[in-house]
C-alpha cells in the first residue's frame, strides 16, 4: 500500500499539539518494556545536550524521541531546521547494544552534505559510539579504511552503501534500526532502485525511522510499513515567514540584485538560481561589485562544495549563491532571508528554498526578484512590493578561514587548538571564531586583520604529536 501524508489522519491532539500515551504506540509494541531505555535515554540526553549547548528539546524532538522508542515504524514529519536529526539520533544512540561489533544503525540520506551533516552531529554529541559516513565524491579506499573498524552506526547515501554492500565491505546482520532521512528527496533523485536492494540486503531489520520536510509526499511500497506512528510537525513555523515582491526594471535583474543586498544590509543568506551557469554569472557580478561570497551546486567538487559551507557557517562569507541542491537537508542555520533570483518552476520548490530561512521558531523573509515583464507562477501569488531602500553592501568579511591538518584522528580536540591558536598564535578570544573538527583536519574562522601574523607563528608547528600545517582555505 501507497500511504499519502495528506490522507492519514492526524494522531496528535487538537489541543496541546502533542500525542497522548494511548496513541503513540500506533504499531504493536507497547510502551511499557521501552520504559527503562527511555529512563536511560533521558539520563544519557542531560549530558548530551549540555555538552551541545542546547538548553531543552523542542516539543517536536520530545515527541519524535518518545514516538521512535515506542514503534517499530515511525513517520517523522517536520519543517527543515527545525531539529529532525537530533529528533532520530537521540533515540537511536539511546538503543544501541554497546557489546555488538557489527553495523547496528544504516543511516540513509539523499545527498553527500546531509551524511556529513549527520556526522558532526552524531559527533559533536559525544556518545563514546564509532560513527562514519560513506559517500560519492569520496575515495572508496577511504570508506573502506574507516569501516574496516565497525562503526555501530553508519551513515551514507544509497549509491555508496550499495555498492559497499555489493562488495561485502561490511555485513549487514546485526543492523536492526534504517533510518530513510529525507526519503522523498532520495527518490526524487534517482535512488529508488538502490534503496530496493539496502532493504533487501537487511535480513533483521527491526525499526524503520522515515523522515521528510514535506507534507503531502507517498511513502513507496518497497519500504513495507504497517502501522507506522506519525509525528507530523510539518506546518509549524510557517507565520513566521514573511515573503516579498521585488521587481527589477532590467531582465537581468543584477543591478537589483545588488540593490536589495544593500537594502537588506550584512545578514546571512542565500540566493538561490535555476541553473549553475546563471550562478557563474552572479557570482562574477558580485565579484566585480566587492561583494563576499561563495557558490554551491551539484557541478561543483565536493571538497569544494564542503569549503563553500563552512566559510558560510564560519562568517567568512555572509551569502552562497546555490541551486535546489542547497534547499534541503543541509546545516546552514540562522539565515535571515533567501532571494528566489530565478522563479521556481515548481511550488514544492518554492517551498524547500524557503524552508531555509524562519527556521527554528525564528522570523525571516522570502524576496522573489522579479523582471517587470515577468509573469509570476500560480503558487506565487498576493505578495506586497519593495521599496528598495540601500542601507549597507555585505562587502569585505571580519572573518577569515583558516585549515589546519589534523582532526580527531589524531587525538586532537578543539580545546587543543584554542590553545594552539591563543597561547602560541598569540589570538585573543575576540579574534577567534567558529571551529569545525573533522576526522582529519579542522576549521577555523579567524579574525581577517590578524591571519597573517597567526600564519607565521603556527604553521609547521606541533599540534599534540603531530606537525600541522595552517594555511588560509
Amino acid at each position: 500500500m501507497d500511504y499519502e501524508f495528506g490522507i492519514f489522519p492526524s494522531y496528535r491532539t487538537p489541543r496541546s499539539g502533542r500525542y497522548p500515551i494511548s496513541k503513540i504506540h500506533h504499531s504493536p509494541n507497547p510502551l511499557i518494556p521501552h520504559l527503562c531505555t527511555m529512563i536511560d535515554a533521558i539520563k544519557n540526553q542531560e549530558h548530551i545536550l549540555q555538552k551541545m549547548g542546547i538548553e531543552k528539546l523542542n516539543d517536536m524532538q520530545e515527541e519524535a524521541m518518545q514516538a521512535i522508542h515506542a514503534n517499530h515504524e515511525i513517520v517523522l514529519l517536520s519543517p527543515t531546521g527545525s531539529g529532525k536529526t537530533l529528533a532520530f539520533l537521540l533515540p537511536v544512540f539511546a538503543e544501541l547494544d554497546p557489546e555488538e561489533s557489527e553495523i547496528q544503525v544504516l543511516i540513509l540520506v539523499p545527498s553527500r552534505e546531509l551524511a556529513i551533516q549527520i556526522e558532526q552531529v552524531a559527533h559533536e554529541m559525544g556518545t563514546g559510539h564509532k560513527i562514519n559516513a560513506v559517500y560519492g565524491g569520496r575515495a572508496g579506499n577511504k570508506d573502506k579504511h574507516d569501516i574496516k573498524h565497525r562503526p555501530a552506526v553508519l551513515i551514507g547515501t544509497p549509491g555508496r552503501v550499495a555498492d559497499h554492500i555489493r562488495r561485502e565491505n561490511f555485513s549487514t546482520a546485526k543492523i536492526r534500526t534504517l533510518v530513510l532521512d529525507e526519503f522523498d528527496k532520495s527518490l526524487e533523485v534517482g535512488f529508488e532502485s538502490e534503496m530496493v536492494e539496502i532493504l533487501a540486503s537487511i535480513p533483521k531489520l527491526e525499526k524503520k525511522i522515515l523522515t521528510s520536510a514535506t507534507y503531502r509526499v507517498e511513502i513507496p511500497t518497497f519500504v513495507e510499513l504497517h502501522r507506522p506512528a506519525f509525528i507530523d510537525f510539518s506546518e509549524e513555523n510557517t507565520p513566521k515567514l514573511d515573503v516579498k515582491l521585488v521587481v527589477s526594471p532590467e531582465k537581468d535583474k543584477l543591478d537589483t540584485l545588488v540593490n536589495l543586498l544593500g537594502h537588506i544590509g550584512k545578514e546571512p543568506g542565500i540566493i538561490f538560481c535555476n541553473f549553475k551557469d546563471t550562478i557563474a554569472t552572479v557570482s562574477d557580478f558580485l565579484t566585480e561589485k566587492g561583494i563576499a561570497h561563495g557558490c554551491f551546486y551539484g557541478g561543483l567538487e565536493q571538497i569544494d562544495r564542503e569549503r563553500a559551507l563552512i566559510k558560510f557557517r564560519n562568517g567568512t562569507h555572509q551569502l552562497i549563491l546555490a541551486t535546489d541542491l542547497a534547499s534541503r537537508g543541509l546545516d546552514i542555520p540562522d539565515l535571515t532571508f533567501i532571494i528566489h533570483y530565478q522563479l521556481p518552476h515548481h511550488a514544492a520548490e518554492f517551498v524547500h528554498r524557503n524552508g531555509r530561512t524562519a527556521r527554528m521558531n525564528k522570523g525571516g523573509t522570502a524576496y522573489v526578484l522579479k523582471w517587470r515583464h515577468e509573469s509570476l507562477p500560480h503558487f506565487i501569488e498576493g505578495l506586497e512590493e519593495v521599496d528598495l531602500v540601500l542601507t549597507d553592501l555585505p562587502t569585505t568579511s571580519d572573518w577569515t578561514t583558516v585549515f589546519i591538518s589534523g582532526g580527531r584522528k589524531d587525538k586532537i580536540s578543539k580545546g587543543d587548538i584554542v590553545g594552539l591558536l591563543c597561547k602560541q598564535g598569540k589570538l585573543d578570544q575576540t579574534q577567534l571564531g567558529a571551529i569545525e573538527l573533522k576526522s582529519d583536519c579542522a576549521f577555523v574562522s579567524v579574525s581577517s586583520n590578524a591571519v597573517e601574523g597567526l600564519l607565521e607563528l603556527v604553521n609547521n608547528t606541533k599540534l599534540k604529536s603531530k606537525k600541522v600545517r595552517v594555511k588560509v582555505v
